[in-house]
């Protein structure tokens, strides 16, 4: 059986080298560059490749295809494969094939890097055995044969688009807000895709959810949901789920009954009280002891490029958000501000709706500095809601007038709500290059 890997990134090259393992025919084919890295793991594992080109991929008999996320259903490369109606999968459905632990999937628009680094830590924390993989950083098929109690997996709608089997035995949605508009029709189409995570779930599954997210509950209340569900909610209580009330949260699964105060959480914020509800949901399920369970969560200090306080000089505080790539991400790092802050914005639009932000940038922002190649659309809609407005081309520069504006007491904000790829690898990079020009102020 021969299988074409379209993308030679983490999940081609994860998927390619655990189809090798397992005796199929692998060819893998990438419209840019390849890394030697890559290329050397390829050849080493006698695996044919193309790259900055599709047109060998074309020309094979295959029997099945599985796609980076990366790349559109709409792309040259993909349309072609339909019209010969070849299978096209995603990397976690082809690697779920060879995986024997219980999977914890956990999606949503927002803080679902913080609710899996989170879960995985409360479940290491306990003892158990556990790997952790997907969107997050090592692709699914890289660890899928672990002999390990748990995979716990960020899952990205791309990745969803691509299952059929695929099953979580307890999945997360941390929320669903408007993103990825530049590749769903619409908003329905992209919430359809984050709800396949649920898809294969049967009773005996599980659905931790945001209760407080419209969007979610309007999709839950409209369709037949087989899973058990378990919500999470900072503004009303819940009979099963989490929910939180007078700086204590609350887990109610079944019978086991938590409650622990949040004073002590390194990690500050409404969405990160949330994230907390969600990862300490899963550990209740697994009837994991509440001091550990508490001591996990005080000793979390976050995520790289989440909230990340990256250094205060002369009474100002710099923090990366650069993860934050929506609008509605954004809005949870503004919102969290307790000080005048400079904010930086800007990247690759994905169909943002900045109205969301003006109240909350009225209130905390005191200057915006924009940081992309198109700044229009963001000093059009904030012109006349904060008085000072930059423009700028590179983080250096980002970072330097920044310095110049902010002043004793106040907080520089790396947080984006836009993609990366106008002026950088990606978000990582991104925000790694923001805390280097930090560094050297």
């Amino acid at each position: 059986m021969t299988i074409l890997i379209l993308g030679a990134g983490e999940s081609g090259l994860g998927s390619a080298l655990l189809a090798k393992k397992n005796n199929y025919n692998v060819f893998i084919s990438d419209a840019g560059d390849i890394l030697d890295s890559t290329k050397e793991k390829l050849i080493n594992s006698s695996i044919n490749f193309e790259e900055n080109s599709h047109e060998k991929a074309k020309t094979l008999n295959v029997d099945l295809v599985i796609k980076s996320p990366g790349i559109s259903d709409t792309s040259d490369i993909v349309k072609f494969l339909d019209s010969k109606q070849l299978k096209i999968i995603s990397e976690i459905e082809f690697a779920s094939n060879y995986c024997n632990s219980k999977i914890i999937g956990v999606t949503g628009s927002n803080g679902k890097t913080t609710t899996t680094t989170l879960t995985h830590k409360l479940i290491s924390d306990a003892g158990f055995s556990c790997s952790i993989s997907g969107n997050i950083g090592n692709s699914f098929s890289s660890v899928c044969e672990e002999d390990v109690d748990f995979s716990v997996i960020e899952v990205s709608s791309f990745q969803l688009d691509g299952i059929e089997n695929f099953k979580p035995h307890i999945a997360i949605i941390t929320s669903i807000t408007p993103d990825h508009l530049d590749r769903y029709k619409n908003f329905e189409a992209y919430v359809d895709s984050k709800f396949k995570i649920i898809k294969n779930q049967s009773h005996d599954d599980y659905l931790i959810y945001d209760f407080d997210c419209e969007t979610i509950n309007k999709y839950i209340k409209t369709k037949k949901i087989k899973s058990r569900l378990l919500p999470f909610s900072i503004k009303k209580k819940v009979k099963q789920g989490a929910y939180f009330l007078d700086n204590e949260i609350n887990i109610i699964t079944d019978k086991n009954i938590i409650n622990m105060p949040t004073d002590n959480f390194l990690v500050k914020g409404n969405h990160n009280i949330k994230n907390a509800m969600a990862a300490a949901t899963v550990a209740n399920l697994l009837k994991i002891r509440k001091e550990t369970i508490r001591k996990s969560l005080e000793h979390f200090q976050g995520v790289e490029h989440r909230l990340e306080n990256v250094l205060t000089i002369n009474k100002v505080k710099y923090i990366n958000d650069s993860k934050a790539t929506n609008v509605n991400a954004t809005y949870y790092a503004l919102e969290s501000m307790e000080s005048p802050t400079v904010w930086i914005v800007g990247g690759v639009d994905k169909g943002n709706n900045y109205a969301d932000l003006t109240k909350v940038v009225n209130k905390r922002v005191k200057a915006i500095i924009c940081l992309g190649l198109n700044n229009l659309k963001i000093m059009d809609h904030f012109e006349n809601v904060v008085e000072y407005i930059v423009e700028v081309k590179s983080m250096d520069e980002a970072v330097n007038a920044a310095y110049k504006i902010s002043s004793s007491g106040d907080c520089v904000l790396l947080s984006p709500a836009c993609a990366s790829f106008d002026l950088f690898d990606d978000f990582e990079d991104r925000g790694r290059q923001f805390k280097t020009a930090v560094r050297k102020l």
